[in-house]
């Protein structure tokens, strides 16, 4: 690459820096010839000095220079190109010019070396593996999939080494997202009726958009966080219900449902600009900390720790769901309390049982302590055919749950409290 050095004869215009760099014997640097542009030309003439190019070498710049000559006063006369430029070779230049001979040595080696190619005779290409295709049929490249037929697919249940080590964690996470029990009381302008038509309602929007329950959880968590910490008219609660389905779905499905789709459930109340707005801020409120235990996932580790039957799966999802309606006196326990309440309640309706030993020793809850929820949540189940919101109940009606929201509940609880 060309390398430019830039001597200046006109040593009247010389920068004191830079008359420091050239009796030094340094070379300029970029700043110096910056800082002299605009100054005047020797000898007190009107034209401006040109700054050189940088782009390029002028070569005709010592030969069309006025001052080219004239030495000034005090300096020898010293003959100098203007510009002197220096062009750096490559290293192979030389190599091309004068080929260094080869050595009788190398010459040698490469005979010997041929000797042993020619010998070892012409390699034979190599032989096509034969890999036996067995015809299938697939609907789409999607299930295109190599799976070995010995392979058995491990079912959740069956692994259990970590069980215990999940537990721990989601009841000490469960302890951090839990909403307070009291917020109600500091809203102004909302009650627990009107929470009670909200989450009625996201219920609703989960069956029509068949979303998992766990969606449902999530998002109630995340209203009554949020209402534990920002006061809300009653004109935005359904905002901050939209909002917090629209996290939940983000993150429990796979495919969640688009901003759109929620603008028009609610009926073109809220626009999108106004969802997205929302749910920015349920996401500040809630510090983005998302993944909150539910009452879903204790019941899927108790049903994994004490297998049962799926109608008693799925009546003790609706006890777990029936428990969400009523901030009062629900939002007092831990998700884990509930789901162990609803357990008991189940497995007392359907088989006249109670707590099992088994899971008594893993959550560390005996029948007397889990008592107090036990009560109210059966309180809850007697009185679901007269509470006001319904769409709960007529979930559990459908056959996909065997119909659990038809059983009758127990007459008494007295046999085990």
């Amino acid at each position: 690459m060309p390398q430019f050095v830039l001597r200046d004869e006109n040593q009247e215009n010389v920068h004191p820096r830079k008359q420091m760099l050239q009796q030094a014997g340094g070379r300029t640097v970029l700043g110096v010839l910056q800082e002299n542009r605009g100054l005047r030309g020797a000898h007190g003439r009107g034209k401006q000095q040109q700054p050189p190019s940088l782009l390029a070498p002028r070569n005709h710049l010592g030969v069309n220079d006025e001052n080219h000559g004239k030495v000034p006063a005090g300096k020898a006369a010293v003959k100098q190109a203007t510009f002197a430029i220096h062009e750096d070779q490559p290293d192979c230049a030389n190599y091309r010019k004068q080929p260094a001979a080869k050595k009788p040595a190398q010459d040698e080696q490469l005979k010997q070396l041929n000797k042993v190619v020619i010998s070892l005779g012409q390699r034979k290409p190599l032989e096509p593996i034969e890999i036996p295709i067995v015809p299938t049929s697939y609907d789409s490249p999607m299930d295109m999939s190599i799976v070995d037929e010995e392979e058995k697919v491990v079912s959740s249940s069956e692994v259990l080494d970590y069980a215990e080590e999940i537990h721990t964690y989601l009841r000490e996470m469960e302890i951090k997202c839990k909403p307070k029990s009291g917020y109600m009381q500091k809203q102004p302008d909302i009650t627990n009726n009107m929470r009670a038509i909200l989450v009625d309602w996201l219920v609703e929007v989960g069956e029509e958009y068949k979303l998992q329950n766990e969606t449902l959880y999530l998002a109630v968590n995340y209203i009554d966080r949020f209402l534990s910490s920002m006061s809300v008219l009653r004109g935005k609660l359904q905002l901050v219900g939209t909002a917090a389905m629209l996290l939940a779905s983000k993150f429990e499905e796979i495919y969640p449902p688009e901003v759109a789709e929620f603008v028009y459930i609610t009926d073109d109340t809220y626009n999108k600009k106004q969802v997205l707005k929302m749910e920015h801020l349920v996401l500040k409120v809630l510090s983005f900390d998302l993944a909150a235990p539910t009452i879903l996932q204790y019941l899927n580790q108790y049903f994994r720790l004490h297998p049962v039957s799926s109608k008693m799966e799925s009546l003790c999802m609706y006890l777990g769901e029936l428990s969400l309606i009523d901030s009062d006196p629900f939002l007092r326990y831990l998700p884990s309390v509930i789901a162990a309440s609803a357990f008991v309640i189940a497995n007392f309706t359907l088989n006249e049982e109670t707590w099992p030993e088994s899971l008594a020793q893993f959550t560390t809850y005996s029948l007397e302590s889990l008592k107090p929820c036990i009560l109210d949540l059966y309180r809850t189940y007697l009185s679901v055919s007269t509470h006001q919101q319904q769409a709960v109940r007529e979930k559990y009606k459908n056959a996909k749950y065997q119909g659990v929201s038809t059983i009758e509940p127990p007459e008494s609880l007295s046999i085990f409290l």
